[in-house]
């Protein structure tokens, strides 16, 4: 069965940076955000590196995003997908992301984890003609980093 991703982009005039997941989780599509599970570490991590608590609230996550002009949203609209497995994944429909570069000010695109870089590189990337720094996943399965390496490597994001 295919599942349409729920979730709006989050953007305005002023983001300077995309960051993409692969899909959102379970966990997400029932609270209706990003990285929504509460194992996931995006919302650590990208505190961290902006020097700010880490927002709590669907509220705080979306005025966190636009205040530190970080655009958030997925490579994939639609899939087969069980559960939140990656591995899973099938009958892939890209987000069409041109609607978010022609509106903001977008000088560098980052994928979150090595299944949005795939599937980046596969859709996406032919499309725009615009290259993602791949990030490592801040997924609960991406064990092998802790939060303390992961916001180490998240650091090299830039408003360049």
């Amino acid at each position: 069965m295919t599942t349409i991703h729920p979730i709006p982009p989050v953007y305005d005039e002023n983001s300077k940076i995309l960051i993409l997941g692969s899909f959102p989780s379970v966990k997400s599509r029932e609270t209706g955000f990003f990285y929504g599970h509460p194992q996931n570490r995006f919302w650590k991590v990208t505190a961290a590196i902006m020097s700010e608590a880490v927002p709590k609230t669907i509220e705080e996550k979306r005025d966190f995003l636009l205040r530190n002009h970080i655009a958030v949203w997925d490579v994939i609209h639609s899939c087969e997908i069980e559960g939140s497995a990656d591995s899973s994944i099938r009958n892939v429909k890209a987000n069409d992301l041109k609607m978010i570069i022609d509106s903001a000010d977008i000088r560098a695109i980052y994928v979150n984890g090595k299944t949005a870089e795939k599937y980046y590189i596969k859709y996406i990337e032919p499309e725009l003609g615009i290259k993602a720094h791949c990030l490592p996943s801040t997924s609960p399965a991406n064990a092998a980093w802790d939060l303390e390496r992961l916001v180490e490597a998240w650091r090299v994001i830039s408003y360049e």
